[in-house]
């Protein structure tokens, strides 16, 4: 974890301490994130993760405002309860009045979009097309989980990955 995001996660929490008086407990930091998101708060768990793919591509923006937007989903829900909208009233103000950045929803990084792998699978309907499910649904069903046909009811098997791009 770069010395710089830790070190901007903190800044983000001192800024609340001083301005709600209290203290807050640092959350767990990884950059266990893949994908198109920049940043997920894990309010139950105290947790943040972040991309580190889109930190290095956007450094210095995603330093000011992924990591103050993360922090504050955290900030919130603990000043305010866990009954409150992730980007309600409550999160744009301490966006805004803590932080004094704009409340954006998303960001708007050049996201890599890689080619999607489909997994093909058949029913015993004789003339169907197959079933192209995603990778996580064929990680469940290499872990026992099963899926059905509507039509003939009969469980999904596996024939083939294939690419789409």
């Amino acid at each position: 974890m770069p010395d710089l995001l830790k070190q901007r996660v903190e800044a983000c929490f001192q800024s609340a301490e001083r301005y709600f008086s209290c203290t807050f407990k640092r959350p767990e930091v990884s950059f266990k994130l893949r994908g198109q998101k920049a940043g997920v708060a894990h309010i139950c768990e105290n947790r943040l993760r972040f991309n580190q793919v889109l930190y290095e591509e956007n450094r210095q923006h995603f330093l000011l405002h992924t990591v103050a937007h993360e922090v504050a989903h955290l900030v919130s829900y603990q000043v305010y309860g866990k009954k409150i909208r992730a980007h309600g009233p409550e999160w744009q103000a301490v966006m805004q009045q803590v932080y004094q950045l704009p409340a954006t929803r998303c960001h708007n990084y050049a996201v890599q979009r890689s080619a999607k792998i489909h997994y093909l699978y058949r029913c015993q309907c004789p003339a169907r097309e197959p079933f192209a499910l995603s990778a996580q649904r064929h990680a469940r069903i290499n872990k026992g989980m099963q899926y059905l046909c509507k039509s003939c009811r009969g469980t999904l098997t596996y024939t083939q990955a294939t690419v789409q791009r």
